[in-house]
């Protein structure tokens, strides 16, 4: 099933990450109803999974050596430019420093994130090559 995931997305990550990125826009822009869910900082939830999905695709998608300090910082104004955006071009929707923060911390985790799933990555590459 891995070999599977893997061959469909080989090379097309950038893909995913460039739908994700649309996504998050459109949804960040439409008026969407009262939730299922009530639950106090749902919204601040779904910010920090948007985001850390948002980051941790561009950073499988772009892998060149320095670039990760610069995905995030992108990814950050990002939300920055939507938070802006939502409070210029809607009635509906309001400019919130907290959502900026959870968008932030969202970005953060996914660097952390990769960078752990990177390390695990290299050192099993390592032992195998030593082995041989």
């Amino acid at each position: 099933m891995l070999k599977l995931i893997k061959q469909l997305l080989q090379g097309r990550t950038i893909y995913f990450a460039i739908v994700i990125t649309i996504t998050i826009a459109i949804l960040s822009l439409i008026k969407i109803g009262s939730q299922p869910i009530n639950f106090t900082y749902l919204d601040k939830v779904e910010h920090t999974i948007a985001y850390f999905v948002l980051c941790f695709s561009w950073l499988l998608s772009i892998k060149k050596k320095g670039t990760k300090f610069e995905v995030v910082t992108i990814v950050v104004l990002y939300g920055i430019l939507l938070e802006v955006l939502q409070s210029v071009l809607t009635d509906y929707r309001t400019f919130d420093y907290v959502d900026m923060l959870a968008n932030t911390f969202g970005a953060l985790l996914a660097l952390m994130a990769y960078k752990y799933i990177e390390k695990k990555h290299f050192k099993l590459l390592n032992s195998l090559y030593k082995s041989k």
